[in-house]
């Protein structure tokens, strides 16, 4: 089943018949593998590694899917004739993307732009930098829009330092340096809820992981208070995960940092794992997430290992915590989070 943008793709899909074509940020479909109906060959890159799983299974020798900021060393040097962007949540980030976009064009090539109404595609024509025409509407369906552009001047080489914000934050560890890339949430301060978790930290040490890891906020501040822990850093966005490596390396740090989807590629025990989830919608979607994650760390810890996440008091983690731990211990709070410590 296609997603709305992918199937007003599918709809103008002459758009790109026999070209060579790249789809950058693309959906939990298989949108790629449908375009080969009439592209000559297609190139996928996700920044979100579920969607990445989702395509995978599909690729051949004309489809080459692939996860991450940018693509591979092996396909850098790429051109294509059409770019596909589907427009991203993060306004910031759609800027970069039509930059990338435009280092994989060839000369004159067509970049097509497509979102959902009401996730600021409409500000696509003030976003699309000015090595491109100004972008023209082409279609409007099933509450989406898809935009058309031509690549008419030699973009900047896409480096990523360009697009890093970098600014020292202050922990309860002491003072470190964070990286953020365009797309990863920062308030350029610590956020309450990471701020009472590394104010109440229980005794680690061993392997240990940072469940859902940002920007490596965490991380960092685990390493500086106990710098012997061997930390391995998960999480499902490209953006995030390169910035947890920037960050390690502006910090003199090192840490395992590698995509999960879930546990799914996570092997092994740990001496302790520890999160701020990025679960926080309140949706009943969510919560069978956070639930999954309670069950699934429990049988990812050592014998006497230490579990501890921050997460809005309101969420409800007690019972599924009671029910896979045998109890629930609460070992910090205020108005707005809770910390769970719990050992296995």
């Amino acid at each position: 089943m296609l997603t709305n943008p992918s199937q007003i793709i599918i709809r103008n899909s002459d758009e790109f018949a026999g070209k060579n074509v790249l789809i950058i940020n693309y959906e939990s479909d298989d949108l790629a593998n449908q375009c080969l109906e009439v592209a000559k060959q297609v190139t996928a890159l996700a920044l979100d590694f579920n969607h990445h799983l989702t395509l995978s299974p599909h690729q051949k020798s004309h489809l080459r899917c692939y996860f991450g900021h940018q693509l591979p060393d092996e396909a850098a040097n790429d051109k294509f004739d059409c770019v596909i962007v589907y427009f991203p949540k993060a306004k910031p980030l759609a800027e970069y993307l039509f930059t990338l976009a435009a280092n994989h064009l060839v000369d004159e090539g067509e970049i097509l732009i497509v979102g959902e109404n009401k996730g600021g595609i409409k500000s696509v024509a003030k976003l699309l930098p000015q090595f491109f025409t100004p972008a023209i509407k082409i279609d409007n369906a099933r509450h989406c829009l898809l935009y058309r552009a031509f690549l008419t001047q030699t973009p900047p080489i896409l480096d990523i330092n360009n697009w890093v914000s970098q600014y020292p934050l202050s922990t309860p560890q002491g003072d470190i340096v964070i990286c953020n890339l365009v797309g990863v949430f920062s308030e350029k301060k610590l956020d309450q809820g990471t701020e009472l978790l590394l104010s109440n930290l229980a005794g680690l040490s061993g392997r240990t992981l940072d469940f859902g890891c940002g920007a490596g906020v965490i991380t960092v501040a685990l390493l500086k208070q106990y710098p012997q822990l061997d930390i391995e850093c998960v999480d499902i966005n490209a953006m995030a995960l390169a910035s947890c490596q920037l960050t390690l390396a502006a910090n003199n740090m090192q840490a395992k940092v590698y995509p999960s989807d879930g546990f799914n590629q996570v092997e092994g025990a740990f001496d302790s794992i520890i999160s701020n989830p990025p679960f926080h919608d309140g949706l009943d979607s969510t919560f069978a997430i956070a639930n999954d994650f309670v069950k699934q760390s429990a049988q990812r810890l050592h014998k006497n290992g230490v579990w501890q996440i921050v997460a809005n008091r309101h969420l409800p983690y007690a019972d599924n915590i009671a029910n896979t731990f045998g109890n629930v211990n609460i070992s910090a709070e205020n108005n707005k989070y809770k910390v769970y410590l719990q050992t296995n």
